[in-house]
């Protein structure tokens, strides 16, 4: 894979750490609740949901990042169509704006890695 496959894969990578970190740690937290609108009391209420959706996403890193140290190219096209799907149906189903931050990236990414 190319020098830029690889940083535009690390970038998506980086991105799901930071959705863990939010979706596991700050969910109820000022930033996690301005990032996702939530309010405290519907923060509080789906807290496990998240934590379980936050682990999701660092598998999704691990798998990125699994394709960057091995230079597996068939891991990096798995796991940024992964992602993509997931932007998808995020977008169809939440915000639109979740394909812009997810989708974008992975697609830029699988771009890359098919050049």
């Amino acid at each position: 894979m190319s020098m830029i496959a690889q940083l535009l894969i690390g970038l998506v990578a980086l991105l799901h750490l930071y959705f863990l970190v939010l979706e596991m740690f700050l969910w109820t937290r000022p930033l996690g609740l301005k990032t996702f609108r939530n309010t405290p009391e519907k923060a509080e209420a789906t807290r496990v949901l998240a934590a379980n959706q936050g682990l999701y996403n660092g598998f999704l890193a691990a798998g990125l990042f699994y394709a960057i140290a091995t230079g597996s190219r068939e891991f990096a096209l798995f796991f940024l169509a992964c992602v993509i799907v997931a932007a998808l149906y995020g977008a169809y189903s939440v915000n639109k704006r979740i394909f812009v931050v997810q989708g974008v990236p992975a697609l830029a990414a699988l771009v890359a890695v098919l050049l």
